[in-house]
């Protein structure tokens, strides 16, 4: 799988999640076995205006490459003026999001809202790729509602503007994250470019992948909530895809060890108090599924320092296997 001159190992792409994927969790998932892992989704004016939040996003090192930015952003110039400040650290793509639904940045224009103006999608994907001399993706989804599935259109326009692969959600933005996604429309966009096409959209299990491909003829797969929670789901996509045999589901002890891990990782990066509460985030999906994990949720999120966190988890555990 190539992404203009960017070669990478195997088809399994980690999705820019919102709130998740900081360095900890991107570290989590490159140990895994990822070709492709993405920073969270960062604004063009908040990094142009070094936002120190935004900042912080950007917070990686060589040693995480291959590694994407997704930018978002409605404006030519903008974007290519946040683009050429990206191009100045160790960044391997810089995907330009035209799928995000939220309302606050629908509303500016940025996000989904380009799929309805394919000329200015255009126009900032050459001004993006004319600025630098990374790779440049773009993120979208089927069309903004049912009855304007442009996906193919727009992405025929994106390629000739410079584009050199495209990731497209199965859904709707109006969909947001509601229903099943549609594996045939993607397929309808693989049918119209001659870049590679990136799946997305209710990707969980091998089983999945597999369908997924038959249905679409994909290039590679980008993972989003699937992985929430469970990055042994990255491990197994890439076994299989190399035709390994697959690893035995990661039992309690070791969701509990993966989660304090993390933790652990994400403390060492922001200190103990934020740390914590950025794991509030992360943890309801390790517990998912766990007899009595919604009460321990609960418990967790009333907890502030690092040794109680982890002495609840442990408990937790230990308490588990004594009923078992």
């Amino acid at each position: 799988m190539k992404i203009g001159n960017l070669q990478l190992k195997n088809k399994i792409i980690t999705a820019p999640i919102t709130g998740y994927t900081d360095r900890p969790y991107r570290d989590i998932l490159h140990d895994m076995g990822a070709a492709l892992v993405y920073t969270e989704m960062i604004s063009d004016k908040a990094l142009i205006y070094k936002n120190s939040n935004t900042l912080e996003m950007l917070d990686f090192v060589d040693e995480e490459k291959p590694i994407g930015v997704q930018l978002f952003g409605s404006e030519p110039e903008t974007m290519a003026k946040a683009a050429k400040m990206l191009a100045e650290y160790p960044v391997s793509v810089i995907d330009i999001n035209m799928g995000c639904p939220v309302p606050k940045v629908v509303r500016n224009h940025e996000g989904a809202a380009l799929m309805q103006d394919i000329a200015l999608a255009c126009k900032i994907v050459a001004a993006v790729a004319e600025a630098v001399k990374l790779p440049i993706t773009v993120k979208m989804r089927l069309g903004w509602d049912e009855n304007s599935l442009n996906a193919p259109e727009l992405a025929q326009a994106v390629a000739k503007a410079g584009a050199q692969a495209i990731t497209v959600h199965g859904r709707t933005r109006n969909q947001f994250y509601r229903g099943t996604a549609d594996w045939q429309a993607i397929a309808e966009v693989v049918k119209a470019v001659p870049i590679p096409v990136i799946a997305n959209g209710d990707i969980f299990s091998i089983e999945t992948v597999q369908s997924c491909y038959e249905a679409t003829g994909c290039a590679a797969f980008m993972i989003g909530r699937g992985m929430l929670g469970n990055p042994w789901l990255i491990r197994d996509l890439v076994r299989s895809e190399a035709g390994l045999p697959a690893l035995p589901a990661p039992d309690l002890a070791e969701k509990l060890d993966m989660a304090i891990k993390h933790l652990q990782s994400q403390i060492l990066k922001m200190g103990e108090e934020r740390g914590i509460k950025q794991m509030r985030a992360h943890l309801p999906h390790y517990l998912k599924g766990l007899k009595g994990g919604a009460s321990l949720r609960n418990s967790l999120n009333q907890l502030s320092g690092l040794d109680e966190v982890i002495v609840a988890l442990r408990d937790y555990g230990l308490k588990s296997r004594t009923v078992l």
